[in-house]
């Protein structure tokens, strides 16, 4: 029995990718951060404490996420199995202009094949 074959969707995600976007996840959350310190000092009341906190709270967040390493992606390998192709038809006896094999040599090449083929 033949040894099965490795797919190329199990190969894990490139790390270039992966250091892209666990930049843009922590740009994202730094982003906020700045949002919550202009936030915390332009209001007043329990709005401005609850976006200190978030500012406070967000960059250990950020670095734990940015940190935490290559997702393990794992993808349906299952093989394929394509559709079944139409069978062919015969060619009805009412298009008398279409060239066929003469009917004297049934088992020659191309016997019973009509080939209809026009260059644009």
């Amino acid at each position: 029995m033949s040894e099965p074959v490795p797919s190329i969707t199990s190969a894990p995600e490139p790390l270039a990718v992966d250091q892209a976007r666990r930049t843009r996840s922590y740009l994202i959350q730094m982003s906020i951060r700045v949002v919550c310190i202009i936030g915390a000092v332009l209001v007043d009341g329990w709005v401005r404490w609850a976006l200190v906190a978030a500012a406070v709270v967000l960059p250990y967040s950020a670095v734990l996420i940015a940190n935490s390493g290559r997702d393990q992606v794992t993808h349906n390998t299952s093989p394929v199995t394509p559709a079944a192709a139409p069978a062919l038809t015969e060619l009805s006896d009412a298009a008398p202009d279409v060239p066929r094999a003469p009917a004297s040599a049934p088992d020659a090449p191309g016997a019973g094949r009509v080939i209809d083929h026009v260059d644009d």
